[in-house]
C-alpha cells in the first residue's frame, strides 16, 4: 500500500505538532529540530512538517511512499516513458531517513517518490546512489 506525502513549511513547530496530533488523533512518528513526521492512518497519509523552511503554510512538497525500492523504480521508468524530467533513482540520506527516491517537477511543485529504509539522524541531502537528488526542505 503507498500513501500520499503531504510536507508543509510551518512556523513554530511545537504548535504545528500539537494540532496535527489533535487533528488526526496520532502523535508524531519522528520528531527532530525543526522537523516532525506523522504516519497517519485514516486517512492514509505522511505528514512532513518543516520549521523555517519557506514561508509558513505554504507547501514544501508532495510525495508518495512506496514499500519497496521496486516500486520506485517502477515509478521512476513510468514517469520517464511519459516524458516527465525525474532525477533517477537515487539512494539518499534525507529528512533523517535513509531512502530510494525519485523526484519529478510538476508545473506547481516538486513530488518525491520514495521508500523509507532506515533512520539517519541528518536532515540535508546526501547522495549514496549514482544519480542526483533534489531532497526536501
Amino acid at each position: 500500500m503507498s500513501r500520499v506525502q503531504l510536507a508543509l513549511n510551518v512556523a513554530n513547530l511545537d504548535e504545528a505538532i500539537e494540532f496535527y496530533s489533535k487533528m488526526f488523533a496520532t502523535q508524531p512518528a519522528k520528531i527532530k529540530p525543526g522537523y516532525a513526521n506523522f504516519a497517519i492512518a485514516d486517512p492514509p497519509l505522511k505528514l512532513v512538517l518543516f520549521e523555517g523552511q519557506g514561508e509558513p503554510g505554504s507547501l514544501n512538497h508532495l510525495g508518495v511512499e512506496t514499500e519497496t525500492a521496486a516500486e520506485v523504480t517502477a515509478a521512476e521508468l513510468r514517469l520517464s516513458a511519459d516524458g516527465l524530467d525525474t532525477t533517477g533513482v537515487a539512494d539518499t540520506l534525507c529528512c533523517f531517513a535513509e531512502k530510494t527516491e525519485t523526484w519529478v517537477h510538476g508545473p506547481d511543485t516538486k513530488w518525491e517518490w520514495y521508500v523509507k529504509t532506515g533512520d539517519s539522524d541528518q536532515l540535508s541531502n546526501v547522495v549514496v546512489g549514482e544519480h542526483g537528488s533534489v531532497c526536501c526542505g
